[in-house]
C-alpha cells in the first residue's frame, strides 16, 4: 500500500510544483505556505481514496473485478451463409436395387439429361433461393407472402427505415425482372430511377423517406404465370433481400357435392377379357348402391355389351393397356371423387363409401384414401433421394405407413395404397396414369404423385376379392397379357429410368 501512495504522490506533485515552490521560497514566504498547504491537502485526499480503494478491492469485491477489460474487437462486415448450397452428391442404391441405366443406351441417357435440364428450367426459380435476415438491421421489408400479378403495379408492403439521427438518409432498391416506382417527392427529398429497376431515395427527413418507401410499387415487365424476383434493399452497409412471387391467380374448380353419395362419387374400373368378373362386380355394386354411376373402360379384343342403369361402358382399341384404361375412365368422371376398384372385386357390407367420403371431407388436404382388399391392407412408403444431376436419384419402397391420421386411429398416413381407393378427381387428373404402362403397373402412379398426392389408408373399410371366373382357354389367353415376358419388364425399367430420372429402383 505504501508503494501505491508514493506513486500517486509523485503523480499529483510533479517536478513543476517542486520548482515553483523553490522559486516562491526565495521571494515570498506566504506563497510558499499556500503551496505547501495545498500539497498536504492533495496528499490527504489521495491517502483517503487509496485506502478506500484498497480496502474494497481486496476484501469486498471479487478477485479480478477491477482488472482491465480486453479491448472490443474491431467491427467486421457481417457474413451471411451462402444463398445457394452445393448440389447434392450421388445417392446410395439399396443392395437389392436395380441399376436402371443397364436397361438403355448411352444415347437415351444423354436425351434424358437434356430433358431434365428443361424440367429444372420449368420448375425452379429464384423463389427457391435461400434468404437470411441480417441481425440488428434498420431495414424493414416483407419476408414472406408478397405476391403480385404479372405486369400489374402492386405496392410493396412494410418498407421502412428505422435509423438513428443523421443529417441525410439514402436507400437503394433494386430488382431484376421488373421496375420500381414511388410518388414524386416533396421538397427536401430526392428520387432517382423512378420507373426503372434501380431506385434511389434520399432525404434529410426520416419521416419523409419512410413516406416515399410506403409508396414504392413493383411491376414485372415480362408475362409469366408463375415465377419470382428478388428485391435488394440497401442502407449504408446494411442490405436485405426479399422475394417477390409473380403468379397469375387461378380461378377455383369446385364440385357440387349434392345431397347424397350418387352425386359425390363415381365408381371406375378397367376390364380386359374378364366379362364374367366385371358383371359380378356390377351385381355386387347394385346390391348396395343402386343409383351410383359406374364407368368401365374396356380394351378387349372382342367387346361384349355391358348394359344397365347408371353404367357407362367405353370401348377402347384392343390391348391398349392398363393405365390407358384408367385414364379413360377417370377422364369421364364429373363428381368430386371417384372410387377405383378392380374388375374382380366384390362389394360387401364393409365397403362403406360414405365413410370414406366423410374422412376425406374432414381432411381436405387428403387426395387419396385406400382401404383393405380381402383383409389385406397393402400400404407402402417411398424413400426418394434426388442424387446428383448426372446419375439421377435413388428410390426405394417399404411396407407400412408413417403415423395415424389425426382423429382417425384406424387410418394411417402413407405414400401408396392397394387398388381399392377413393381419390379426388382433380388431384388424380393432375398426376395421371402413365399410358406407357400397359400390362403391369400400380405403384408407379404413386411414384409419379410423390410430393403431390397426400395419401392415407383405413383398416375399417374393405372390399372383397373373388378372383378369376374364366374357363381354362380364356384364362391362358388372359395370362399371356397379364404376365408378360422379360422384354416388357425391361421396357418398364427404361420408362422409369427416363421419366423419373432415377439411378436405381
Amino acid at each position: 500500500m505504501r508503494n501505491v501512495i508514493q506513486t500517486r504522490l509523485r503523480t499529483f506533485c510533479p517536478k513543476t510544483i517542486v520548482v515553483l515552490v523553490k522559486q516562491m521560497a526565495v521571494g515570498n514566504r506566504r506563497t510558499l505556505q499556500t503551496a505547501f498547504i495545498g500539497c498536504v491537502l492533495v496528499a490527504c485526499v489521495l491517502l483517503s481514496y487509496t485506502y478506500y480503494e484498497y480496502h474494497h478491492t481486496t476484501q469486498a469485491v471479487p478477485k479480478g473485478f477491477f482488472k482491465q477489460r480486453s479491448p472490443m474487437p474491431p467491427q467486421t462486415k457481417r457474413l451471411l451463409p451462402p444463398r445457394h448450397l452445393p448440389p447434392p452428391g450421388p445417392c446410395t442404391c439399396h443392395k437389392s436395387a436395380r441399376i436402371l441405366k443397364n436397361y438403355l443406351s448411352e444415347e437415351v441417357e444423354q436425351r434424358r439429361h437434356k430433358e431434365f435440364q428443361q424440367h429444372k428450367a420449368r420448375t425452379e426459380s429464384v423463389l427457391s433461393t435461400r434468404l437470411y435476415a441480417p441481425s440488428n438491421s434498420p431495414l424493414q421489408y416483407p419476408i414472406q407472402g408478397f405476391k403480385v400479378r404479372p405486369m400489374t403495379s402492386t405496392l410493396i408492403p412494410g418498407l421502412a427505415l428505422h435509423a438513428e439521427q443523421r443529417s441525410s438518409y439514402t436507400v437503394f432498391l433494386e430488382v431484376s425482372k421488373g421496375v420500381l416506382k414511388t410518388v414524386i417527392p416533396a421538397g427536401g427529398a430526392q428520387v432517382q430511377g423512378n420507373g426503372e429497376s434501380r431506385l434511389m431515395m434520399e432525404s434529410s427527413s426520416l419521416e419523409a423517406l419512410n413516406e416515399l418507401l410506403a409508396n414504392v410499387s413493383y411491376t414485372s415487365t415480362v408475362y409469366h404465370i408463375h415465377t419470382g424476383d428478388l428485391a435488394s434493399f440497401k442502407f449504408e452497409d446494411h442490405e436485405g433481400v426479399f422475394p417477390i412471387t409473380i403468379k397469375q391467380p387461378q380461378p377455383p374448380v369446385l364440385y357440387d357435392m349434392g345431397k347424397d353419395i350418387n352425386s359425390q362419387v363415381t365408381i371406375t374400373t378397367k376390364t380386359f377379357l374378364r366379362y364374367p368378373e366385371v358383371n359380378r362386380l356390377l351385381k355386387s355394386i347394385r346390391e348396395f348402391y343402386k343409383d351410383i354411376e359406374v364407368i368401365i373402360a374396356d380394351d378387349s379384343f372382342k367387346p361384349e355389351s355391358i348394359t344397365g342403369d347408371h353404367t357407362k361402358h367405353f370401348i377402347m382399341p384392343p390391348g391398349k393397356g392398363w393405365f390407358a384404361g384408367r385414364n379413360l375412365a377417370v377422364s369421364q368422371v364429373t363428381t368430386k371423387y371417384f372410387l377405383w376398384v378392380d374388375d374382380d372385386f366384390q362389394f360387401t357390407k364393409w365397403t362403406n363409401i360414405e365413410e370414406m367420403v366423410k374422412i376425406m371431407e374432414a381432411n381436405p388436404e387428403l387426395d387419396v384414401l385406400g382401404g383393405k382388399v380381402k383383409g389385406s391392407q397393402f400400404e407402402f412408403t417411398i424413400n426418394y433421394e434426388e442424387g446428383d444431376e448426372m446419375e439421377g436419384g435413388c428410390l426405394s419402397k417399404f411396407r407400412g405407413g408413417f403415423h395415424s391420421l389425426p382423429g382417425y386411429p384406424q387410418c394411417s398416413v402413407t405414400n401408396g395404397v392397394v387398388n381399392f381407393f377413393l381419390a379426388r378427381t382433380d388431384a388424380a387428373k393432375r398426376v395421371r396414369f402413365d399410358p406407357q404402362l400397359k400390362r403391369i403397373g400400380h405403384s408407379e402412379f404413386f411414384m409419379d404423385g410423390l410430393g403431390s398426392l397426400m395419401v392415407a389408408t383405413c383398416g375399417h373399410v374393405s372390399i372383397g376379392h373373388l378372383g378369376s371366373m374364366r374357363k381354362k382357354k380364356n384364362k391362358m389367353n388372359y395370362s399371356s397379357f397379364r404376365h408378360p415376358g422379360w422384354s416388357d419388364q425391361k421396357s418398364k425399367m427404361r420408362n422409369t429410368f427416363f421419366k423419373n430420372y432415377l439411378k436405381c429402383l
